[in-house]
């Protein structure tokens, strides 16, 4: 009977180490991304007293350099109204409630 040897020593740590972000680059994606939600926010604040009265529990999707927004009840149709409208800049999608919250937490 042959005896297997177990020199072979189990690799740890990422897939692709050289892909690993510095402290620094995760930093500042961080900021960001809390800039554009709170810019989002702030017309989201601006908005929803008025649309929330017949509009409740949409989805609306913000594109905050405009300022504009697209709203509808099913999710792909307002993604899919988005994209017509804004292309390929960045929006943030919520709902049309008190928290803004798409989904369950």
């Amino acid at each position: 009977m042959t005896q297997l040897s177990s020199n072979r020593t189990p690799r740890r740590g990422r897939v692709f180490p050289e892909r690993q972000l510095s402290p620094e680059e995760k930093a500042r994606r961080r900021a960001e991304s809390e800039a554009f939600a709170q810019r989002c926010t702030v017309i989201f604040d601006s908005v929803k007293h008025e649309l929330i009265k017949d509009h409740y529990d949409w989805f609306i999707i913000i594109e905050p350099d405009s300022g504009e927004y697209v709203m509808d009840v099913d999710k792909t149709v307002a993604s899919q109204k988005a994209n017509d409208k804004f292309g390929e800049k960045m929006r943030l999608m919520m709902r049309l409630n008190e928290t803004g919250a798409c989904g369950r937490i």
